[in-house]
């Protein structure tokens, strides 16, 4: 197969399309944004764009504005389970950086679980994201693959004309007294085989991070060969 093509989506079609991925990523049980919102929101200037690969949608990304100047909402990204591994989701938010600062846009903000290891390894690892707001059972009772705890989620800065971001600098986090905040290696299994502990799991994290928070740290990186997040004094 070919590399992929990035692109905005263009008709109800292609929005369909990402309507379809979202099911297959979050389950057949998750709301999914619908096409025709999506279409709307990318008409008032907002973000739906695709990896394309040999004409099949692999990925996309979806954000909106918000009542902020320079300031973008992040709500979905989704990689197709056959791509996975191949750095799709990293191109997609390089893809949508470049599409933000060519339009003035400086600061995207989104949410993410905590406690699932990828998104943690990219958000923060990865893209340099910093989180210092702790949102507690966010979305109410959830389906799909978050239904069954609490839908807890960290509030992610990314500061795209950062060095940090934009030159992927990172020995800022080393800087000061900095704590660490393990996870567990897959919590999506925990909640099918265990579902005490992994709801132990999300209330021991929510202690620590809304504790912390309010004594002044922040997430600065995520070590994804232990599996914790490492926060400093901001």
């Amino acid at each position: 197969m070919s590399g992929f093509e990035f692109r905005d989506l263009s008709g109800i079609a292609e929005m369909t399309a990402a309507e379809e991925l979202q099911r297959v990523v979050w389950g057949r049980d998750d709301t999914p944004d619908p096409a025709d919102l999506m279409m709307v929101i990318q008409h008032e200037g907002g973000l739906v764009a695709g990896a394309f690969q040999d004409g099949r949608l692999m990925g996309y990304v979806f954000g909106f504005p918000t009542r902020e100047p320079g300031v973008q909402h992040s709500h979905r990204l989704a990689v197709h389970p056959e791509a996975r591994g191949s750095g799709l989701g990293v191109k997609l938010k390089l893809h949508q950086r470049d599409w933000c600062l060519a339009r003035g846009i400086t600061l995207v903000r989104w949410t993410y679980d905590p406690l699932r290891v990828v998104n943690a390894n990219l958000n923060v690892n990865r893209l340099g994201g910093v989180a210092s707001s702790y949102l507690t059972d966010y979305y109410g009772v959830m389906s799909g693959i978050n239904e069954g705890a609490p839908s807890d989620r960290l509030l992610v800065d990314w500061q795209l004309d950062s060095e940090r971001v934009s030159r992927g600098v990172r020995a800022d986090f080393e800087q000061g007294k900095s704590v660490r905040i393990s996870i567990p290696e897959n919590f999506d299994m925990l909640l099918k085989t265990n579902r005490e502990l992994a709801i132990s799991e999300r209330l021991r994290v929510r202690e620590l991070m809304v504790s912390h928070f309010q004594e002044g740290y922040e997430v600065r990186d995520f070590d994804n060969e232990k599996r914790e997040y490492i926060l400093v004094p901001r």
